[in-house]
């Protein structure tokens, strides 16, 4: 028997400007828009892992509305969990991801368990990470 993730979830205040992020800094493909009433999500993967897609949704998105003004509250915080991302040329996409005027929280530095990375925060105010390994 084996286990994988699969999906990993993020929620976003636009995901227009989301995209933006994930799709033209980060680099991941978009798999599926779609649209189901007034809800929309985008799945994305990166080629190293295309079999891990990260999808993008808005916090009222398939949620009551007590439960969305919840997550929209954390949202506002920038309280929720971080994603953290891998690649093997941190300083390359750390200046593309830089480039797109995304807030930077930590440039690359060597962390003292091993890897080096940065901190970046999205267009809703989500910390993502990318490190690269030793």
């Amino acid at each position: 028997m084996n286990i994988s993730l699969r999906y990993c979830h993020i929620t976003v205040n636009n995901i227009d400007e989301s995209l933006a992020f994930y799709r033209d800094a980060l680099g991941l493909n978009v798999r599926s828009d779609v649209g189901s009433g007034s809800q929309r999500w985008v799945t994305l993967a990166g080629a190293a892992q295309p079999d891990l897609e990260i999808v993008l949704s808005e916090p009222h998105a398939g949620r009551s509305q007590a439960d969305g003004d919840a997550l929209q509250q954390l949202l506002t915080k920038g309280v929720l969990p971080n994603i953290v991302f891998g690649t093997n040329d941190l300083d390359g996409l750390f200046g593309k991801v830089l480039g797109s005027g995304a807030e930077v929280l930590q440039e690359p530095i060597a962390q003292p368990w091993g890897p080096r990375d940065c901190a970046f925060r999205d267009p809703s105010g989500n910390m993502v990470r990318i490190l690269q390994a030793p």
